[in-house]
């Protein structure tokens, strides 16, 4: 199976067929468009690495399309591909984020220089992308902000594991804080002063989920330039937190759970055995035991992983918290946005607190700092709330009914921010506080696509 996806964009069927066919018996995967809309159409349910991209073409023109990929999808690398070249086209190209263009008639073994120069770029910026936020995360404070009995649970568990070796599975919904709660038990562990390397099974595609764990060396499959450390290598000596774990392919099990067992692995296209020394903490908002009986998921992997479990409760069943957590974000929001905000009207309190929360602390935090945002006073009222104030006077027909289950819940309210938010996954996954091909995989769960126009 090929690793890295291309997307061809042209109108001309006979060009399309040559790039297709040349990229095909280079290991690529490829698909193709014949127009800008299609190729949107395309982009809504993958993801790729690359696009090449023709710069006339009828409708959307190339320049167009550019501007929507990248808007959609910042770490695409765009080639450019024009019988029309110009400088001054390569340059309003280059501006507007193209890696690079290229002039037709093309020359095939230059586009493949190029092509594995562009997948060099994207893991730069990746690579870039995970430091920059690794070390935004390093100085965050590993606390927990709650109260309740449940939260106390919680916290209880987690000081009574942290300075032991034993796997950890956190359990709960999205939005929970299953992440803090890792880093919470890094933080309070023997390992605090080394890494603490996070990774979200669901977010890479499969065929890149192995490299990521374990590594490559230079040519293990095309696009593989250089070797490459995966997050096992990283987290030597500290802790690995294995998100969305019920995501992991069935292959991929197999040399996870040996890798867990024995501390060792080899990188993709490797021969030599690497040993580390880390801690597994792993989280999962599924029900691992039934994929276990789907045949889905390894009952020896679940064991190993499943040494200490830990549940973390929705908020809609810790509710005392919810002022505390308010009082926080706050806080949290006017540092970020320099803004004063004291607090918030009684009409405010009352509507979140008989909100049900179906994204849990995550939605909570997304709707205080848009109130933040939007206040024009220094109190947030029911009107800076985009969430329960479309209809404005009937702000409490936005809590789901209890007859609905939880996943009937989470579908109505994934639908109702891609609505709002006139369907661009990048902006519904940054309110839902989650990776866009996260957000991809819960709407093909759901059955959820975009209405025709």
């Amino acid at each position: 199976m090929a690793l890295y996806r291309i997307l061809i964009v042209d109108d001309e069927e006979p060009q399309r067929q040559q790039l297709s066919g040349f990229l095909k018996k280079q290991g690529f995967s490829v698909a193709t468009a014949e127009s800008g809309m299609e190729a949107m159409r395309l982009c809504k349910d993958k993801s790729f690495e690359v696009a090449l991209i023709d710069l006339k073409m009828p409708g959307m023109d190339g320049i167009e399309l550019l501007n929507k990929l990248k808007e959609s999808n910042p770490e695409v690398q765009v080639i450019m591909m024009t019988a029309y070249g110009s400088v001054e086209t390569a340059v309003e190209a280059m501006k507007l984020g193209a890696y690079h263009y290229v002039n037709k008639p093309i020359n095939l073994e230059e586009l493949k220089l190029n092509i594995n120069k562009a997948l060099e770029s994207y893991h730069l910026m990746m690579e870039n992308k995970y430091l920059k936020e690794e070390l935004e995360e390093k100085y965050k404070d590993a606390h927990i902000i709650g109260d309740s009995r449940a939260i106390r649970e919680v916290l209880s568990t987690v000081s009574r594991v942290a300075k032991t070796e034993s796997t950890v599975l956190i359990i709960g919904a999205s939005g929970t804080g299953k992440e803090l709660v890792a880093r919470a038990i890094h933080a309070l562990s023997n390992r605090a002063d080394q890494r603490f390397i996070p990774i979200s099974c669901a977010a890479l595609p499969e065929t890149l989920l192995e490299s990521e764990l374990f590594g490559h060396e230079r040519g293990a499959f095309t696009g593989a330039i250089k070797r490459r450390e995966g997050r096992f290598e990283l987290a030597d000596g500290g802790t690995l937190f294995l998100d969305e774990i019920g995501d992991i392919p069935l292959e991929t099990q197999v040399k996870l759970l040996r890798a867990i067992e024995s501390q060792e692995f080899e990188r993709v296209g490797g021969k030599e055995t690497l040993k580390v020394d880390v801690r597994i903490i792993s989280a999962t908002n599924q029900d691992l035991e039934k994929k276990i009986r789907e045949k889905s998921f390894r009952e020896d992997l679940y064991y190993r992983l499943n040494v200490i479990s830990l549940f973390i409760p929705p908020l809609r069943e810790r509710k005392e918290d919810i002022l505390l957590l308010v009082d926080h974000f706050i806080e949290k929001a006017n540092q970020k946005c320099g803004r004063s905000v004291k607090g918030i009207t009684p009409e405010v309190k009352d509507i979140i607190m008989n909100y049900d929360w179906p994204g849990n602390v995550r939605e909570l935090e997304n709707v205080i700092e848009r109130g933040v945002v939007l206040s024009r006073t220094n109190v947030i009222d029911k009107g800076d709330l985009p969430y329960f104030g479309l209809v404005s006077d009937k702000s409490f027909e936005r809590i789901p009914p209890a007859s609905l289950s939880l996943k009937d819940v989470e579908k109505d309210h994934i639908l109702r921010v891609l609505t709002k938010n006139n369907w661009n996954l990048n902006k519904a996954a940054e309110i839902l506080g989650n990776h866009r091909n996260k957000l991809r995989l819960k709407m093909k769960e759901y059955g959820i696509k975009r209405p025709t126009d």
